[in-house]
C-alpha cells in the first residue's frame, strides 16, 4: 500500500506489514473421507427436498462460467451419475443490470458461447434463459421435472436475493443446494464472521488449505442423456445476433481488444507460452508489480470475475513454480487467495452495506464526519472525473486507462479512489462516483474486490487509523509526491497513452461482433427487449 504515515508509532504494524505464511497446495486429490466428488463442506442446502431418484439435476450457473475445475458442475454431475439421472446447465441473462455495456456483455457472452460447445461435447445440454430468474428458473425446474437444483455462490446482494426468492418458488420436494465454486476455502468455512483484515483471515485460510487446495477430479462419464422428448428442451442460441445486439445497445462502453474472453483464453493467460506463469513474466513480478508502468501483473482478474478461470486452478499451477520463483509465487498467492477471499468474506458478512459508508468502523465514520467541513482545494463533478479532466495528470492517466482499456493497475486504484474522496463534497458522494466509474468501465466491475478496494481507500476497511489530517481524518493518505518517489509518473502516463493508441489503432477487434451488414436476428432483438415481470409489472433489472 502507498504512503504509510511516517508518524506511525515505532514497532506498530499496519495490516499489510504482517508476515505472510506461504501457501501450499495439497498433493492429494481428496483429504477427507467423504462420499462423492465434492467436499460436502462446500455445499449448503438452501431448501430441503427429497431429490427423487432418476429425476433430472439442474445446475443454475451464474458466477462460475466454466466447465473445467468447477465444483458446482462437478457436484451436479456427480449427483446425476449416482441417481442415474440426466444433468443440464442453465444460465439466466438479465437484460438490464447496473450500467454494464458492450465491454461486459461481449466478454461474458463470448465465454458462454464457448462454454456451450464444451458442455455439448460432454453430453450436457445448455439452457440460455432471459428475464427475471425468480420466474425463469423455477419454471424450468417445473417443466424438466428436476428433483435437484444446484447453484454456485456469490456474496453480492442481488444474487443472494434471487437465490432466496427462487427457493420460495420451487415445486414441492425439490432439493436446492448452493456450492462455493469460487473460493479455494468456502467462505462459510474460512470464517463465521466478518474479519478485521488479512492478518486475521490469513491463518484461517492457511489452516484449511490442506483440505481444500487439492486437484480437481474428472467429470463422471456415466451420466444418462437428457431426454429428447418433454417440455424442457434447450433452444438454439443465435450467438452472433445476441453479441451484435449487445455491442449496439452498449456501444458507449465498447469492447477492448487487448484481452480475449473465454475459458481457453483464461487458461492460456495463466500458463500459456506468454501467460503469467511464463519465466519472462514471473521473474519480474516481485520487483515490478507495484510499478504501474510495467506489465508485471497477471491480468487474470477478468477471467476470475466471470468465472472463466478457477482461482483454485491458478493457485495450483502457480504453486508448481514456487521452487524457482518463491517470492513471486508467494506474493501472487497472497493476492489470489487471501486478499481475494477476504473480499468475499467482507461482502458475505456485510450484505446490506458493502457498497456504502455504513460498512465503515465507528472510528472511520466519526473521523470522516468530523472533517466534512474541511475546505476542498479542488472539487470535480462526476462528468469531469469520468472524462479524466482533473488538474492531476497521474489521476487522469489512471482514469483514461480504465475508460479505454477496461482495467487499472492495482496500485493506481488506491490513489484513484483516495483522490476522488479528496475532490468531492463528502464520502457518500465519493463512494458513489468511484463505484459508478469502476462498474461502468472495468471489465471486473460489480465484484467483491472492487467494492472492498473502494472501501479500503475511502473508509478504512481492513486498515487501521492513521495520524489525523484534513478531509481524510484518520483514513490512510496518498499523494502525488509519494507516488513520484515510488515510480516514474511520466513513464506511467506515457505507457497509458501508448496502450490507448495501440488499442485504437489495432483495427477490428478479434472480439468484435458479426459484420455490420448482417441483420440482427429477431431472436436477438427480442431477447434484449425489456421484459416485464408479471409479479412486479416493472422492467426487470439487476446484475449478471
Amino acid at each position: 500500500m502507498a504512503d504509510a504515515n511516517p508518524k506511525r508509532k515505532a514497532g506498530e504494524e499496519a495490516e499489510d506489514d504482517q508476515p505472510k505464511k506461504a501457501i501450499k497446495a495439497s498433493s492429494s486429490k481428496k483429504t477427507s473421507a467423504y462420499q462423492g466428488l465434492v467436499n460436502p463442506k462446500r455445499i449448503r442446502t438452501l431448501r430441503a427436498g427429497s431429490a427423487e431418484a432418476s429425476s433430472p439435476v439442474l445446475y443454475w450457473m451464474s458466477r462460475d462460467q466454466r466447465m473445467a475445475d468447477n465444483w458446482a458442475l462437478l457436484h451436479a454431475a456427480d449427483e446425476a451419475s449416482k441417481k442415474g439421472s440426466p444433468v443440464a446447465v442453465v444460465f439466466n441473462l438479465v437484460p438490464a443490470y447496473l450500467g454494464a455495456g458492450a465491454r461486459h456483455w461481449g466478454f461474458m457472452l463470448r465465454g458462454l458461447r464457448e462454454l456451450e460447445v464444451s458442455l455439448k461435447a460432454a453430453g450436457i445440454p445448455f439452457f440460455l434463459l432471459k428475464g427475471d430468474p425468480v420466474e425463469t428458473i423455477p419454471d424450468l425446474v417445473k417443466k424438466s421435472g428436476a428433483g435437484l437444483l444446484i447453484t454456485d455462490y456469490s456474496p453480492l446482494r442481488l444474487g443472494r436475493q434471487w437465490r432466496s426468492q427462487v427457493g420460495s418458488k420451487l415445486p414441492p420436494g425439490v432439493l436446492y443446494q448452493e456450492v462455493d465454486a469460487h473460493n479455494v476455502v468456502p467462505v462459510w468455512v474460512a470464517s463465521e464472521k466478518r474479519e478485521i483484515g488479512a492478518r486475521t483471515l490469513r491463518p484461517r485460510i492457511h489452516g484449511h488449505l490442506p483440505e481444500f487446495l487439492c486437484e480437481f477430479p474428472a467429470l463422471p462419464s456415466s451420466i444418462p442423456a437428457w431426454p429428447k422428448e418433454g417440455k424442457a428442451q434447450p433452444e438454439a442460441v443465435d450467438w452472433e445476433g445476441l453479441i451484435k445486439e449487445v455491442l449496439q445497445r452498449g456501444s458507449s462502453v465498447p469492447e477492448v481488444k487487448w484481452i480475449m474472453p473465454g475459458e481457453a483464453a483464461g487458461r492460456a493467460a495463466l500458463d500459456g507460452p506468454d501467460g503469467f506463469l511464463s519465466a519472462s513474466r514471473l521473474k519480474i513480478y516481485s520487483e515490478k508489480r507495484n510499478d504501474p508502468a510495467s506489465k508485471a501483473l497477471s491480468d487474470l482478474s477478468p477471467y476470475l470475475h466471470y468465472g472463466q478461470l478457477a482461482p483454485q486452478r491458478a493457485a495450483l499451477e502457480a504453486s508448481k513454480h514456487k521452487a524457482k520463483y518463491k517470492e513471486a509465487v508467494e506474493g501472487f498467492l497472497e493476492e489470489l487467495v487471501v486478499r481475494r477471499e477476504l473480499s468475499d468474506n467482507f461482502c458475505h458478512y456485510t450484505p446490506d452495506s458493502y457498497d456504502n459508508i455504513n460498512c465503515a468502523a465507528v472510528w472511520a465514520r466519526d473521523s470522516l464526519e468530523k472533517h466534512l467541513v474541511d475546505k476542498r482545494e479542488y472539487l470535480y463533478t462526476r462528468s469531469q472525473f469520468e472524462q479524466g479532466k482533473t488538474h492531476d495528470e497521474l489521476w487522469n492517466a489512471a482514469q483514461l486507462q480504465l475508460v479505454h482499456m477496461g482495467k487499472m493497475h492495482g496500485f493506481m486504484r488506491m490513489y484513484w479512489a483516495k483522490k476522488i474522496l479528496e475532490w468531492t463534497n463528502n464520502p457518500k458522494e465519493a463512494i458513489e462516483v468511484a463505484i459508478y466509474l469502476n462498474d461502468k468501465y472495468s471489465l471486473d466491475g460489480r465484484d467483491p474486490s472492487g467494492y472492498v478496494g473502494v472501501m479500503w481507500s475511502m473508509v478504512g476497511i481492513h486498515d487501521m487509523g492513521w495520524t489525523e489530517r484534513a478531509i481524510f481524518g484518520k483514513i490512510r493518505y496518498m499523494n502525488y509526491a509519494g507516488c513520484k518517489r515510488k515510480f516514474k509518473i511520466e513513464a506511467y502516463v506515457a505507457y497509458v497513452n501508448s496502450c490507448i493508441k495501440k488499442e485504437r489503432a489495432s483495427g477490428p477487434s478479434a472480439n468484435s461482433g458479426p459484420d455490420s451488414k448482417n441483420p440482427v436476428g429477431t431472436n436477438a432483438a427480442s431477447f434484449f427487449a425489456p421484459k416485464v415481470s408479471s409479479a412486479t409489472k416493472k422492467p426487470v433489472s439487476g446484475t449478471m
